[in-house]
């Protein structure tokens, strides 16, 4: 329950839910989440999912541009802590708020209270998860959505507004995936079992039985189930926002309605030139708007389908239906959900992605960069653990959050020696690493403020066998410039390729197989930010890196953020406890 308040209403919200106050530039937004387990049927089968304030998915945030959220959460899961981060808020001025545990605050601990204070000041679609152990895959995640402030408009019109946060499910919790993952031999998670549109699904039955091959019956719902699709209601000759974002732990997915074209006009938080497709592909943390108008038969209802891509699937499509508000939404569609492209069909990828250029008027990237980083993702063991390393390094997170190590400069937090900024010249993309070893660490990057970096994120071979992943990296506190892509390895002279007058924003960009991507930002946000592979399991097994800059440039750093390892230790010294 979520309520916003002006300060000139007499009510009291005894327990400050939802209250909003008027600062000057915007409102102040107060928000209670208690995160805790729950036992729940999202895909008609009961589950433990991880929930906030007893709903799951989390609930939906709603701000405007240069309002101020702040968001009390409580850890109610009794033996393990917990943090949330922001995904696609930049936290200008805040980078304590940026929710990453052992990077920018300790852990919640289990019964404490943690206050996230942060401005939100662009508009775009956005979403909220767990950054700690693999909380988002066991469904700690929500929406974040900022609009323009009052009395501004979109470059586009719409006549209404739908939001489609994607998401996969497993059978097995979240920390069997985790132990699975750190044993030797490794114990892969496998594909999800159901995909979820807004925390619905349906593994038991089908929607579509009648027109796809399976053996499970049709699903009959009475209405109020949890795993009843969220029927998208229209109206003739409309045009809707569907804002779509994933937070999806492992899969890569298709979006597609049937007999709609999507017109795709924003890409994580920035507008991009207008472009129809018939489907579009979606990596784990990406978010979307298009813009779909209504102009199909409307004695009709439609499929709204969800596919696996970039892996062999082994997953259902997740369906709902777009809902003609002239006929019942309990008439089924009368032809087949949208055929999900075929998995490894690359291609398609590529195009999609290679349409997404900025909107005019967006801010473009320098013409040169001050330095450039390469990294090259390869899967390696480590005293036989199977793990992901960047330049041969597996990141292992420290015990002191980097924030506050850094901020009080306790060398002994962490490991002070640069990790690699390339990798060697004659590594072979294309096979198994001829030398699987590899090394675990913490070191940093560290960027003076206001230089330019390009990074070149390189793929490779997988640790055996011939396959070469996709993978979406995410990077916190800035956005990018999308300069490229390219085909094998980044070689002397691609660089006179880069896109410089209409390269796109992003916050996550995807590497294709044996292939690279070349992305450019400045060191404009003091702090220390994470980039990663947003695939949890990946992640998890050690695929990111740590960037920091100016520290001497961040303000005081609350308290709570800093009460583990040695800045904790520091805090008893002081006296502050």
């Amino acid at each position: 329950m979520m309520r916003i308040i002006g300060l000139r209403a007499v009510f009291v919200w005894c327990i400050w839910l939802g209250l909003t106050q008027y600062s000057v530039g915007g409102r102040v937004r107060h928000y209670k989440f208690d995160v805790e387990y729950m036992i729940r049927k999202p895909d008609c089968l009961e589950h433990v999912v991880m929930g906030i304030n007893g709903q799951f998915p989390g609930p939906t945030i709603r701000a405007e541009v240069g309002d101020t959220l702040n968001i009390a959460l409580t850890n109610k899961l009794f033996t393990e802590g917990t943090v949330i981060h922001w995904h696609g808020i930049r936290q200008v001025g805040t980078p304590w708020a940026d929710g990453t545990a052992a990077i920018s605050q300790c852990a919640i601990n289990p019964g404490e209270t943690f206050n996230y204070r942060f401005i939100v000041d662009r508009p775009g679609t956005y979403f909220y998860h767990g950054h700690h152990g693999m909380q988002r895959a066991a469904g700690l995640y929500g929406s974040l959505i900022v609009d323009l402030p009052k009395g501004q408009n979109e470059p586009f019109h719409y006549d209404g507004e739908f939001n489609l946060l994607l998401s996969d499910l497993w059978h097995t919790s979240s920390h069997e995936q985790e132990v699975g993952l750190s044993s030797k031999p490794l114990k892969w998670i496998g594909e999800p079992q159901t995909l979820l549109i807004n925390g619905r699904g349906q593994f038991n039955c089908s929607l579509a039985a009648k027109f796809v091959n399976t053996t499970l019956p049709e699903c009959k719902f009475k209405g109020g189930e949890e795993c009843a699709p969220q029927i998208l209601h229209v109206e003739p000759n409309k045009t809707y926002r569907i804002r779509v974002a994933s937070t999806t732990s492992l899969a890569a997915l298709n979006l597609a309605i049937s007999d709609h074209k999507l017109l795709v006009v924003e890409a994580d938080g920035n507008y991009v030139t207008p472009f129809a497709v018939d489907d579009m592909d979606i990596y784990s943390g990406e978010t979307y708007s298009v813009l779909l108008r209504t102009d199909q038969d409307s004695k009709k209802n439609y499929w709204v389908s969800i596919g696996v891509r970039g892996r062999k699937p082994n997953t259902p499509q997740g369906l709902t239906i777009l809902n003609y508000k002239t006929i019942s939404a309990s008439v089924f569609p009368s032809s087949p959900p949208p055929v999900t492209p075929l998995w490894n069909d690359f291609e398609h990828s590529k195009a999609f992605t290679k349409k997404i250029i900025a909107k005019m008027g967006t801010p473009q990237p320098p013409k040169h960069s001050d330095r450039t980083i390469f990294l090259l993702n390869t899967q390696n063991r480590v005293d036989g653990f199977t793990k992901w390393s960047i330049n041969n390094v597996s990141l292992t997170l420290p015990p002191t959050p980097y924030l506050g190590s850094i901020k009080f400069k306790l060398n002994d937090a962490f490991d002070q020696t640069p990790p690699p900024v390339t990798f060697p010249q004659d590594y072979d993309i294309f096979n198994p690493p001829v030398n699987p070893n590899s090394t675990i660490g913490n070191g940093v990057y560290r960027f003076n403020l206001g230089e330019v970096v390009d990074v070149i994120l390189q793929n490779a071979n997988q640790l055996s066998g011939n396959g070469s992943e996709i993978h979406p990296w995410h990077l916190h506190g800035h956005d990018f410039w999308v300069l490229g892509y390219g085909e094998g390895k980044f070689k002397h002279g691609d660089e006179k390729k880069f896109n410089l007058t209409h390269a796109p924003l992003r916050n996550t960009a995807v590497i294709f197989p044996y292939g690279w991507t070349a992305l450019r930002f400045t060191a404009d946000n003091p702090g220390v930010w994470a980039f990663h592979c947003h695939i949890e399991p990946h992640l998890h097994m050690g695929m990111g890196v740590i960037f920091a800059e100016a520290i001497h440039k961040v303000g005081k750093i609350p308290r709570e953020a800093l009460t583990c390892g040695l800045t904790g230790k520091k805090l008893v010294e002081n006296g502050r406890y």
